[in-house]
């Protein structure tokens, strides 16, 4: 299977992981950013957004697709699999705050990006993969000491 211009699925895949995030921005408008490290929020802004639009957009890759079928169906059920259990912990946390949910949901998108990077053979989004993972998983970890 290969991709033109656009991956709908990697845009679908943004789209589910976003959601949650929407709501709980909602549902907690006056929440601060309590990591004071200039260096790691702007790795973790630019990795982020970096991530969300590779996923979808093959900016710097010749063949946008996958190498066998395998990879393919790793592809689907390894995302479908990632994005549930982001979806489980993101409603447990919202029932109740702790520092293990927290930094699962820092790893999870993490997961998501790095798979679908390397099945993809899509670099670039590999390592704004890694950019964001560290980035996000420093910022999280320092705001959920304080839950």
């Amino acid at each position: 299977m290969k991709f033109g211009w656009i991956n709908a699925f990697g845009a679908g895949i943004v789209i589910l992981l976003l959601l949650p995030n929407v709501v709980y921005a909602i549902r907690n408008r006056g929440e601060k950013n309590l990591c004071t490290n200039r260096w790691m929020n702007a790795i973790e802004q630019i990795g982020r957004y970096a991530c969300i639009v590779l996923m979808w957009l093959p900016l710097l890759v010749w063949k946008f697709g996958f190498g066998s079928a395998f990879e393919m169906l790793l592809y689907f059920i390894g995302n479908g699999a990632l994005l549930t259990a982001y979806w489980i912990v993101f409603a447990l946390y919202g029932r109740k705050k702790t520092f293990g949910r927290a930094l699962t949901l820092a790893i999870l998108p993490s997961c998501v990006f790095l798979l679908s990077g390397l099945l993809l053979r899509h670099w670039l989004l590999v390592g704004f993969a890694v950019l964001f993972a560290v980035g996000h998983i420093f910022v999280t970890a320092k705001n959920a000491e304080h839950v």
